[in-house]
């Protein structure tokens, strides 16, 4: 996943979905959209392995982005966790 442009949620979400379902797609609004695309669908289903190229961009951009609610983690941790707790192999790169 070419992420060197991901600096907010809206564009972790686009490039999630263009990554995963073809350009000019995305994952929805929020992480629960994240949630329901994982689950089936028209869309791809785990298991499978995303490569996730310049991962520091977006750790860095979106380490304020805390989501209290979900332990305090950041939105970038709570993404990756998303993935992999439903079948995504993620490699950090």
């Amino acid at each position: 996943m070419a992420t060197q442009h991901v600096t907010d949620r809206t564009g972790l979400l686009l490039a999630l979905g263009e990554a995963l379902l073809g350009p000019g797609a995305h994952y929805g609004r929020d992480l629960d959209s994240v949630q329901d695309y994982l689950c089936g669908g028209l869309c791809v289903v785990p298991p499978f392995t995303l490569v996730w190229h310049h991962a520091d961009i977006a750790r860095r951009a979106l380490a304020g982005h805390i989501l209290d609610h979900l332990g305090g983690l950041s939105y970038f941790e709570v993404t990756v966790n998303l993935l992999r707790e439903y079948g995504v192999t993620v490699v950090l790169q």
